[in-house]
């Protein structure tokens, strides 16, 4: 057995892996992959001949998601019906969307002695996961991510549940914030009086998506919500998207936000807590590289009003990220993992930079989508 990152975890894996029935010889299982909420390893098995088998096994966070049985739910209605999709279209299953391993009872997932929730899935070989974007795989996870939008159209977006609930919900945001700022616990608001002010000035903005939804003019779309590129699988022979992962999140939403926060995330080049703000710009050859691909990928199955709100989804993303690392600076840094006493202002000031930018340049963000919209 191969050792464990977490050797005081090992009892504990050790029970999970014997839940499940592998097919070769089980070697070992070690810690997997960049991500921060869920425990993440890599498990490989050695039949008597030929290439090792691996898998991931995911051990759910509670405290990101205190009801397990309800991602869960979620992830199995969405990968079935995408598994359906893919076949429909002569597409592999195996490899363009994720699927589970039963445990050896025949069930999805396993529950430890713990009441943590693991779930075990085959590994997508000859694929690669990347943390920063050329322009060429900006454009490929677009793609993809707007694929997901058409693959998913049919499926019943109100019959998800809410994994994390309001994460989204940027009126909810504000009204944290609001909060945070009235009682301003660590007596910093006197000296970020600009950078509160930006918010404040915003509000109405806050509401504009949320109003086009309960007006009707936006669809409830089943969403990703974690649009990064690192949450897209690049097959390495083609150099395209072939599968989306990460499904954690995926509840319903709005499309604009999936569109929105790749945006934000990928349309500049910027460190996240850049202090120079003059190194911090909205690439708008970016946004159009990623808004050719994502149209392309959705395959015209967005609504007009959709196309309209779309550079709304990158603001209101960016806004309400920046309002986020605000709203806890201000709560005493209990959220956001820092590494020194002001980053959550840094982070908030980049997001507010980007905004300004966007809402400089949104009349040309408007005509990209009209350029590639069908």
């Amino acid at each position: 057995m191969c050792k464990f990152y977490y050797p005081e975890k090992d009892a504990i894996l050790q029970e999970v892996l014997a839940a499940y029935d592998f097919p070769a010889t089980l070697l070992g299982a070690a810690r997997y992959g960049q991500g921060h909420i869920n425990d993440t390893f890599c498990v490989v098995c050695q039949p008597q001949e030929g290439d090792a088998i691996r898998f991931i096994l995911q051990g759910l966070s509670l405290a990101a998601f205190p009801h397990p049985d309800e991602l869960m739910a979620n992830f199995i209605g969405i990968t079935s019906y995408l598994r359906d999709k893919v076949i429909a279209n002569g597409g592999d299953p195996l490899r363009e969307t994720l699927s589970l391993v039963k445990t050896r009872d025949g069930k999805d997932y396993y529950t430890d002695s713990n009441g943590k929730v693991w779930r075990l899935t085959p590994f997508i070989e000859n694929t690669d996961c990347f943390q920063s974007a050329t322009p060429e795989l900006f454009e490929a996870s677009a793609r993809s991510f707007g694929r997901f939008q058409y693959m998913l159209q049919g499926y019943p977006a109100e019959t998800l549940h809410e994994t994390i609930v309001n994460f989204h919900n940027t009126e909810d945001r504000f009204a944290k914030f609001e909060a945070a700022l009235a009682a301003d616990k660590h007596d910093r608001a006197k000296d970020i009086q600009a950078d509160i002010q930006f918010v404040l000035d915003r509000k109405a903005d806050c509401s504009v998506a949320l109003q086009a939804l309960r007006d009707g003019k936006l669809p409830l779309r089943v969403t990703h919500n974690d649009t990064k590129l690192n949450n897209i699988l690049i097959d390495r022979d083609s150099h395209e998207g072939i599968c989306v992962i990460d499904l954690d999140t995926t509840m319903p939403g709005l499309s604009i936000n999936d569109f929105g926060d790749s945006i934000r995330f990928g349309a500049n080049h910027s460190k996240e807590d850049e202090k120079d703000l003059s190194k911090v710009n909205f690439d708008i050859e970016l946004y159009e590289a990623y808004t050719r691909g994502f149209l392309e990928g959705a395959q015209g199955s967005l609504t007009e009003g959709e196309l309209e709100y779309l550079p709304w989804g990158a603001r209101l993303m960016t806004l309400e990220c920046g309002i986020r690392f605000l709203t806890d600076y201000l709560d005493g840094d209990h959220y956001f993992r820092i590494h020194y006493p002001e980053q959550n202002l840094d982070r908030c000031r980049t997001q507010f930079k980007l905004v300004k930018d966007m809402e400089e340049q949104f009349d040309a963000m408007a005509a990209v989508i009209r350029k590639y919209a069908k």
